[in-house]
């Protein structure tokens, strides 16, 4: 029983030195969950945008689509983020490019992180 006695509280202490590595671990997941998803969402907004540009050569029509892919972006994705590269003539490609900040969880991995989403797609259907 004397053996127990000295060796109260061990495992508070081993809990309080490891409880600073497991809560950044778990931030880092949330961030990394985060940052996925809207890199998923930004490449498909991209993608969406340059086949609606591919078929009907309307950079208006392709910034909205490209803000109607990715309802989930907070904040909203706005035209100066949207390049579109040249016009879409037959036989050329559509080439677009979003460029978004997305805002930290926590700041404890910097303030923000940038995704850029491209996508290509041959002009005239």
């Amino acid at each position: 029983m004397r053996k127990w006695r000295n060796e109260r509280g061990a495992v508070a202490v081993e809990f309080a030195l490891l409880l600073p590595l497991l809560v950044t671990l778990l931030i880092g997941i949330m961030e990394f969950g985060m940052f996925y998803s809207a890199q998923i969402s930004v490449t498909a907004a991209a993608r969406e945008a340059a086949r609606v540009m591919a078929i009907g050569n309307d950079p208006a029509a392709a910034r909205t689509a490209a803000r109607a892919a990715s309802p989930v972006l907070d904040p909203a994705l706005t035209d100066t983020q949207i390049a579109i590269s040249g016009a879409c003539v037959s036989g050329a490609t559509a080439k677009i490019t979003i460029s978004y900040s997305l805002p930290a969880l926590t700041g404890l991995f910097g303030p923000s992180f940038g995704i850029t989403g491209r996508a290509a797609m041959r002009c005239g259907g």
